[in-house]
């Protein structure tokens, strides 16, 4: 089979900064060639045109043309044109994108569209209780609309972006996926850090204003314990601050801002290695879809402490193989923290029963089959229609 993915981030030195979209493509993508499928990424908002073949994975670079008030229209026009002709020569049967901001909208091509519900502007503003731009909206509904068939990553995601785009299209869940070997524990690295590690973007809406608040609880019990803050800093859209970083600063106690480090963005090997030596990982976010940060944590086996905000039922069994709490409920928040640093033995036994859920449900090469059945359904599908 041959299949492209659409998408306007990947990690690779050549493509840019990636976040959960890329990343998740990049593990399904990687299962995808070593079954044996051709896989195409197709990445839009590039400096340059440009193709290159890495790891048997063929990259196509795009440049969205500049044109005031017609930017989208070029920009989707050229993708149909680079999916039209790559279809044509036979190097693509199908592609899958992302919801994001509707890029598949008013594309016609030759071969089926699957759009990936990862979270649109829509369902991200919604979690967050702040507006939408009306023409990220519009060009989001009507790429659902008019795509051949979707899959979303839980339950909840798919589920809500029906909801809130008032339609009722079928769905099927294909969660994200990690792949278990890049992310296989190392037994020589002990988690004895007394480090408690948020990784990911510094942002209001993953609870990075409320994880103050949380650490100035844990810090009154263990002033010795450190908060390790590792992900690029960002702008706060409620107040208009150019860094999430200055407005959590002054929320710490000034004891515990003493035991904060923040690091910034760090490479993708680097990332791995931060999260073997922390103690335990802490997601307080308030909008996801199924984030790949809890599975990759997950499958290092590090007990968390996340939300318990909608999808996060569909990855970790409450009291099982991590703890489930609400952001604000910061006492409780910081009270399940305090369990995990207090008791090594559920400690330990979080850190297994995460393994062994990533193994059964988030293997990129369970996921992987489970995307090829669907691919060649709607391929046949389309085809015969």
């Amino acid at each position: 089979m041959k299949i492209a993915f659409l998408t306007p981030e990947y990690p690779h030195e050549r493509i840019g900064h990636s976040g959960g979209i890329g990343t998740s493509i990049k593990h399904l993508a990687t299962a995808l060639h070593a079954l044996g499928h051709a896989v195409t990424l197709l990445v839009y908002g590039q400096d340059e045109d440009a193709s290159f073949t890495a790891h048997g994975l063929e990259f196509y670079k795009i440049k969205n043309p500049k044109l005031k008030g017609l930017s989208w229209y070029l920009t989707r026009k050229k993708i149909q044109k680079l999916i039209n002709s790559l279809h044509a020569k036979g190097n693509i049967e199908l592609v899958e994108a992302p919801d994001w901001t509707g890029i598949t909208s008013f594309v016609h091509v030759k071969c089926p569209i699957i759009i990936k519900e990862h979270g649109s502007d829509t369902y991200f503003c919604h979690l967050d209780n702040r507006p939408v731009k009306a023409i990220n909206r519009f060009h989001e509904r009507q790429a659902i609309k008019q795509v051949d068939a979707i899959i979303a990553v839980s339950q909840f995601t798919g589920d809500l972006t029906n909801k809130l785009f008032n339609l009722s299209r079928p769905f099927t869940v294909i969660p994200n996926a990690i792949n278990l070997e890049a992310f296989k524990p190392t037994t020589s690295i002990k988690n004895n850090t007394n480090t408690i590690l948020y990784f990911g973007t510094l942002i209001r809406k993953k609870g990075l204003l409320e994880l103050p608040i949380i650490f100035n609880i844990v810090h009154e019990q263990y002033p010795d314990v450190t908060l390790l803050l590792v992900g690029k800093d960002s702008a706060d859209i409620k107040t208009k601050s150019p860094s999430t970083w200055e407005l959590m600063k002054p929320l710490f106690s000034k004891s515990a801002l003493n035991k904060v480090d923040y690091i910034g963005a760090i490479t993708y090997t680097k990332m791995r290695e931060q999260i073997e030596q922390a103690s335990l990982c802490v997601f307080p976010t308030f909008a996801e879809a199924l984030p790949v940060s809890w599975l990759e944590a997950m499958a290092l086996q590090k007990p968390i402490v996340a939300s318990n905000v909608g999808w996060a039922k569909e990855v970790i069994d409450n009291g099982k193989n991590g703890f489930l709490v609400h952001p604000t409920n910061h006492k409780e928040y910081a009270n399940k923290i305090l369990n995990l640093l207090e008791n090594k033995t559920l400690s330990e036994s979080f850190s297994q029963e995460a393994r062994q859920k990533i193994e059964k449900r988030f293997s990129s090469k369970i996921v992987a089959k489970q995307s090829v059945v669907f691919y060649k359904k709607i391929i046949d599908d389309y085809i015969t229609s």
